[in-house]
């Protein structure tokens, strides 16, 4: 279809001054869709500052018409749920007419693809990150959840997790659809290779640093024990909240560590060139944004194998180890930092751009619309 389509994007998360970067691989989904259409994204989130006053935020960012609506916190489960749907619905009103829907992170939001399915003839398709659906985190999803998240994800076109892994935890759970794995996405203008040489042996994590989810404290221990073995060895901690480490790293006597609040996505790049490989120690995860952009930069990496890395995870791009094995995480970075790791960066670069680059995801989400539309 070379028609240029206009694309509602709605997202139960997305970056907002609530939450920086919470969602900010749908907004890079959506940015790479916008490269070839329309776009419009609808995101609203409750902001406990606000005092009985619904707040609208429209700006344009990369071809993005992007509405934020911030809505007063509220504990009353039924006036949240009206809140909800009717201003989302007064939002979406307001919007010129566009051609179909897609649904990113399916509950709560998908309530609205629903509605404009049903009542508007809007079709919709769903990208899927959660990592709510892996079996060690299934208990906490209530039945009523499950039931309308069954709905919704019945009545859409396509069903697009960004993992098979993720795509057979949902049917595990009882999501039954129609699946089509389209991975996250990498832009290659901002992550690409660098030939400057590094100088001393480098350690970057960059996350969210939730400790449940990361295993942030598992990391710091195994660097201060690899700091009487790597000389000069540097450590890069960055994220939201890295600050809350600081007084393991005190007790743990990490010397060189440097630590990093948020940073736009598009600086990250900055710092996986200037490091000797990148560790991620997770409990569990789907496809983590950070690993493909790692590859794009030719920066070797060690990860959990867990939820649907391995998926994307060529020999000699680095490591996959065992989750909380804190000796087998210190021995790894210990075969890197000896060289044992036969990698090539220009390979690794070109594996992320076939497989996570912006053409290749807005041709394959493209080539969904048209199938929806055609239907």
């Amino acid at each position: 279809m070379k028609k240029k389509l206009h694309i509602l994007f709605l997202s139960s998360w997305y970056p907002t001054r609530v939450s920086p970067t919470r969602g900010d691989f749908v907004q890079r989904h959506a940015e790479a869709v916008a490269t070839l259409h329309k776009v419009t994204i609808v995101h609203l989130i409750s902001d406990k500052r606000l005092r009985g006053k619904i707040e609208l935020s429209e700006t344009k960012n990369n071809n993005i018409e992007t509405k934020i609506i911030y809505v007063p916190h509220t504990k009353n489960p039924a006036y949240k749920f009206m809140l909800f749907f009717n201003t989302y619905l007064k939002t979406i009103k307001r919007i010129d007419f566009f051609d179909i829907v897609h649904l990113n992170v399916t509950f709560p939001v998908g309530v609205i693809a629903l509605y404009l399915k049903w009542l508007k003839k809007k079709p919709f398709i769903i990208s899927e990150h959660w990592t709510g659906y892996q079996k060690q985190n299934i208990k906490s999803i209530g039945i009523l959840r499950k039931l309308v998240t069954k709905i919704i994800v019945k009545n859409a076109s396509f069903v697009c997790p960004v993992t098979k892994n993720l795509q057979n935890n949902m049917m595990i759970f009882g999501l039954k659809g129609n699946y089509c794995p389209v991975p996250n996405v990498v832009d290659t203008n901002y992550f690409n290779i660098s030939e400057n040489i590094i100088k001393k042996f480098t350690v970057t994590h960059i996350s969210h640093m939730g400790n449940e989810h990361k295993n942030v404290e598992g990391i710091l221990n195994v660097i201060s024990k690899l700091e009487s073995k790597i000389p000069h060895l540097k450590f890069n901690l960055i994220g939201e909240n890295s600050e809350k480490y600081i007084s393991l790293i005190h007790k743990l006597r990490i010397k060189n560590v440097t630590i990093i609040d948020q940073i736009p996505n598009i600086e990250i790049g900055n710092y996986l060139n200037k490091s000797s490989v990148f560790v991620l120690f997770s409990n569990y995860e789907n496809l983590p944004c950070v690993i493909l952009e790692s590859f794009a930069c030719g920066t070797p990496v060690i990860s959990t194998n867990v939820g649907g890395i391995s998926e994307y995870f060529p020999k000699n791009f680095g490591y996959l180890i065992k989750p909380k094995d804190e000796i087998s995480l210190e021995n790894t970075i210990l075969k890197i930092y000896n060289k044992k790791l036969n990698y090539n960066k220009k390979l690794m670069h070109n594996y992320a751009l076939d497989n996570f680059g912006v053409q290749i995801i807005s041709l394959e989400f493209t080539k969904l619309y048209t199938k929806t539309l055609s239907n």
